[in-house]
């Protein structure tokens, strides 16, 4: 119970452990489905579009929830087409194309690479 209090706390979500889940916004129901994924003290933690269906603010908490994790050694795996919010943030990523992996590196790499623009970001793609 103690750790599930230090989570929510460290996830800014201690002053609403009394309400009902479906009364949250968007973010903070993100931020409840992290805690709950917390719980059990992962070592790796398997994100499904985490930056989907919420607002920029919130979008911006995720990304540094994501930052906080990494810095306590707990891997993180990301899938979601939101790539300008993902590749800021990530230190590797896989651009799957027709089920294969389409091209792999830095979001650096990434965002240069002749495939990767070619048949995913777009000519015209900036970070």
């Amino acid at each position: 119970k103690d750790y599930v209090l230090k989570m929510l706390d460290y996830l800014d979500l201690k002053r609403l452990a009394k309400q009902k889940a479906y009364t949250l916004s968007g973010g903070e129901r993100r931020r409840l489905e992290i805690t709950r994924a917390l719980t059990v003290r992962p070592k790796f933690l398997l994100m499904d579009e985490p930056f989907s269906g919420v607002d920029p603010i919130s979008v911006a908490e995720v990304q540094n929830i994501i930052l906080g994790l990494k810095s306590k050694n707990i891997g993180v795996l990301i899938t979601d087409h939101n790539v300008r919010e993902t590749l800021s943030i990530v230190d590797r990523a896989y651009l799957i194309h027709e089920g294969k992996v389409l091209s792999q590196g830095t979001s650096e790499f990434l965002v240069n690479d002749e495939l990767s623009r070619k048949f995913y970001l777009g000519d015209s793609f900036k970070m």
